[in-house]
């Protein structure tokens, strides 16, 4: 049910996160808007991506000792910029803002305004609609940095995107065919493999424990590049899917395992095949510029699955619980 709350110019909406527990502890209420400080930037939000990272925090994560309740959750957005402090930045410039402790060290974007380190925030001249920009902040940064950083992705290579129904995992199919590669992608769920193939893959794998003989069946000989979405329950898999000096990232942990017991890199790694992993907590200017630099160049647009009013954001965090959104799940703030 959505909610509505009054207030005025020196108000804001917010979810304050004041417990954990199911979707109904969120409640929207008014809170100050935050007073401008040095090295820090006021930003008016007129969206935000959600995140499986913020559903952990809302469920349970929050009652950790590093995170100190209430917590205004949201670990990125899309907005202007109400006050610049000294940042260089001008009021009413565009700008994303994502992830360095946003949401956790910090109040993020569940609300109207949110205040930031300037290191978090980062000036975009793209005119995409609101809700598309903000679908692009955190996802496509972590799809760029595995896929460009760490898997050094280049044209005609065979590319693998395991968890590939996944936000993340769809903007990296799109990035992946845009550089001229061949994409592979698995799920789970063989009714989404019409949402694989919008995105751009060349071939949809049903992930039921036989990927490595359907690869056989189209004569692949193996990937070049594996992006490792689903985690250490499958990383093993993967691992034998990548050909001689073929490289797999581990990006998301989407399936029921979080860590690795008894890992011996040495007999678990095969021969020829380079492990890494990408962590997205520090983005920077030259990476934003050259993401949405890409994005226009190839008039790419994110996918997004369902979009929401702040009023509705239980209703968004349930529809994420239920993996049912088919693409990016974004907050757009009136």
């Amino acid at each position: 049910m959505m909610e509505r709350v009054m207030m005025n110019d020196s108000m804001m909406r917010a979810f304050a996160l004041e417990k954990t527990g199911p979707p109904e502890v969120l409640k929207l209420s008014t809170v100050p808007i935050p007073s401008v400080k040095p090295g820090w930037v006021l930003v008016k939000i007129h969206g935000f991506g959600l995140n499986r990272s913020e559903l952990i925090l809302r469920a349970h994560e929050a009652d950790e000792e590093y995170i100190k309740l209430p917590r205004i959750p949201g670990i990125e957005c899309a907005g202007e910029v109400a006050d610049p402090s000294d940042s260089g930045l001008k009021i009413g410039q565009r700008v994303v803002a994502l992830m360095g402790g946003m949401g956790r060290s910090f109040d993020g974007s569940y609300a109207e305004y949110a205040l930031l380190p300037q290191s978090n925030v980062f000036a975009v001249t793209s005119t995409l609609p609101w809700a598309e920009l903000a679908a692009i902040p955190e996802t496509w940064f972590t799809a760029w940095g595995s896929l460009v950083e760490c898997l050094d992705l280049q044209k005609d290579q065979k590319l693998l995107v395991r968890g590939g129904t996944s936000a993340l995992g769809l903007a990296a199919i799109q990035i992946g065919k845009s550089f001229g590669c061949f994409v592979a992608a698995s799920t789970r769920d063989a009714s989404k493999q019409p949402l694989l193939e919008r995105a751009g893959a060349d071939l949809v794998l049903i992930d039921d424990g036989t990927l490595s003989k359907q690869e056989k069946s189209v004569n692949l000989s193996g990937f070049d590049a594996i992006l490792e979405l689903i985690g250490p329950s499958t990383l093993a898999d993967s691992m034998a899917l990548a050909n001689k000096h073929g490289k797999v990232c581990v990006t998301g942990i989407l399936g029921p395992e979080h860590v690795i017991h008894d890992f011996d890199p040495i007999k678990d790694i095969p021969n020829g095949v380079a492990l890494m992993g990408f962590y997205s907590n520090y983005p920077n200017q030259e990476t934003i510029d050259a993401i949405f630099a890409h994005i226009e160049t190839h008039g790419l647009q994110p996918i997004i699955g369902a979009r929401f009013s702040l009023e509705e954001m239980r209703e968004a965090h349930t529809l994420m619980e239920r993996n049912a959104a088919q693409g990016k799940v974004v907050i757009t703030v009136d």
